[in-house]
C-alpha cells in the first residue's frame, strides 16, 4: 500500500515562501491507479516526486509497503526507488547512444548490469509494447510515441511495486496518447503495480481511473 499523511513541501525565498504541497493525505491499494489532474504550478510534480523518493517533503510522511524511504540512508534510499518504483516522464529520457533494448535494461545497470532473466524480461516488455522488431533501434531512429513505449517498458523493467507517470502523454497526439496510456494501464496491471498519473488530459485521466484534482498544493476531496 502507498500511503501518505499531512504531506507539506514548502520552498522559503527572500519574498516569502510557497506552500507547493499542503496538507496532502491519501491511500493507493495494491494494484491501485489514481490520476492527479489540475492547473499548472498546484503542486502535482512536487507531490509526484515526494511519493517517489526524489524530494523529500517539509512535514508529513510517504510510505511504501511500510517503508519510509526518508529514513533511508542516500545508498537505501536510491536502492529503494530502483527496485520499487518505477518512473515514466513527459520528456522520455532515453540514452541518445543505446538501442531500445539498453534503454529498457538501465534501471539493472545501479546493481551490476541485468541478468539473463532481466534480458528476456526486457525483450518481452518490448514485444509487448509493439517494439520487439527495433529493439536494436537508437531513439533517433524512433517517433516520439515509440519512445514513451521504450520509456514505460523501461519503468516496468523490475515489476515495481509503485509506477509513477508525470504528463506520460504530453507531448503525443491524441492517437497516439490513448495508445500508450492503454499501454502503460495494461502493463501495470499485469505487473501487478500500482499507478500514479500526473495529467492535464481529461481523456488519460479517465483511462487511468480513480480521479483526482488538486490546486494550490491540496488535493480537492
Amino acid at each position: 500500500m502507498l500511503q501518505l499523511d499531512r504531506i507539506r513541501r514548502q520552498f522559503d525565498g527572500a519574498h516569502g515562501g510557497v506552500r507547493a504541497v499542503d496538507d496532502v493525505s491519501l491511500e493507493l491499494p495494491p494494484g491501485g491507479r489514481l490520476a492527479i489532474m489540475g492547473p499548472s504550478g498546484s503542486g502535482k510534480s512536487t507531490l509526484l516526486a515526494i511519493v517517489g523518493g526524489l524530494e523529500p517533503p517539509t512535514s508529513g510522511r510517504v510510505t511504501l509497503d511500510g517503508v519510509d524511504p526518508y529514513l533511508l540512508d542516500a545508498a537505501a534510499r536510491a536502492a529503494f526507488r530502483n527496485r520499487r518504483i518505477g518512473f515514466v516522464f513527459q520528456e522520455h529520457h532515453l540514452l541518445d547512444g543505446c538501442t531500445a533494448l539498453d534503454n529498457v535494461l538501465v534501471p539493472a545497470l545501479a546493481e551490476g548490469g541485468a541478468s539473463v532473466d532481466l534480458v528476456a524480461r526486457g525483450v518481452l516488455l518490448l514485444e509487448r509494447v509493439g517494439l520487439g522488431a527495433r529493439r536494436d533501434h537508437l531513439p533517433g531512429e524512433l517517433s516520439g510515441g515509440e519512445r514513451q513505449r521504450v520509456a514505460i517498458a523501461r519503468a516496468l523493467l523490475r515489476s515495481p511495486r509503485l509506477v509513477l507517470a508525470d504528463e506520460p502523454t504530453g507531448q503525443l497526439d491524441s492517437r497516439t496518447a490513448a495508445a500508450v496510456t492503454g499501454l502503460l494501464c495494461d502493463l501495470a496491471d499485469e505487473s501487478g503495480s500500482m499507478l500514479v498519473v500526473v495529467t492535464h488530459d481529461a481523456g488519460v485521466a479517465g483511462r487511468v481511473g480513480g480521479v483526482r484534482r488538486m490546486h494550490d498544493g491540496r488535493i480537492e476531496p
